[in-house]
């Protein structure tokens, strides 16, 4: 993605053509005003400038993926409301994650690029060789801010798994990060969930990240000001190795 000359009524361009800037500052006054507002940061902060690029990214992207839908004929409307595990959103990234998750033409795309994708036989059989397990084993049964799900001890932070060990049911843990209610837990029976369904879909989200990235490189030109939170060239990304 190049960046384009300054214009304050330009969120960016697609196709050489301009994008408004209105949705940007609609989607950030709704933050700001929103039950969330007195987390986040102080406006004219670095922070502040930093969640603005963020912000105009996951529009862009949106954008982006609306052109190409309506471009390849796509039913938008058909794609089913998504989301994301933690897996799933930190293969994407933050970004498309979001736009993931909340624009349809970004589903519907990523299911017409990626519904032939598989993931290699040979990775299948490796995947499932690493992780294969006992007959039997404890799985927790547990509830988070993100809905219910199971979980086995191995598969858990160490410090969260030696918190739940000593837990009842019906107990809230936090450690770190996270914090989990523990619902019950049971015995796994016979062999581990067959991972085909999940290393394919991992393959797909790599499919789709990667044809996003090159078409943001080819097609999108930045305004200064909001480009990519992470590019290393703009003055506030304080992340540093």
């Amino acid at each position: 993605m190049t960046t384009q000359h300054l214009d304050e009524s330009v969120l960016g361009w697609l196709d050489g053509q301009p994008l408004a800037r209105t949705e940007l500052d609609r989607r950030l006054a709704a933050l700001r005003g929103g039950p969330r507002s007195s987390a986040l940061p102080v406006p004219g902060s670095a922070e502040d400038r930093q969640l603005t690029r963020w912000v105009a990214q996951v529009i862009l992207t949106e954008q982006l993926c609306t052109a190409e839908a309506e471009a390849r004929g796509l039913d938008v409307a058909g794609a089913p409301l998504a989301r994301l595990d933690q897996l799933a959103a930190v293969e994407f990234g933050s970004i498309t994650a979001a736009a993931f998750e909340g624009c349809a033409a970004v589903r519907a795309l990523y299911a017409e690029l990626t519904e032939d994708v598989t993931a290699p036989a040979a990775q299948v059989a490796a995947y499932r060789a690493a992780t294969r397990r006992g007959p039997a084993e404890v799985v927790w049964q547990l509830s988070s801010e993100d809905g219910d799900f199971e979980a086995t001890p191995d598969s858990l932070p160490s410090a969260l798994a030696a918190a739940l060990r000593s837990a009842t049911p019906g107990e809230t843990v936090t450690v770190d990060s996270w914090t989990v209610m523990l619902r019950g837990c049971r015995e796994s029976v016979g062999a581990a969930l067959d991972p085909t369904d999940r290393i394919n879909d991992s393959a797909r989200r790599v499919v789709f990240v990667r044809w996003l990235d090159h078409a943001r490189a080819h097609r999108l030109r930045l305004v200064p000001g909001l480009e990519h939170p992470g590019d290393p060239n703009q003055p506030d990304n304080y992340h540093r190795h």
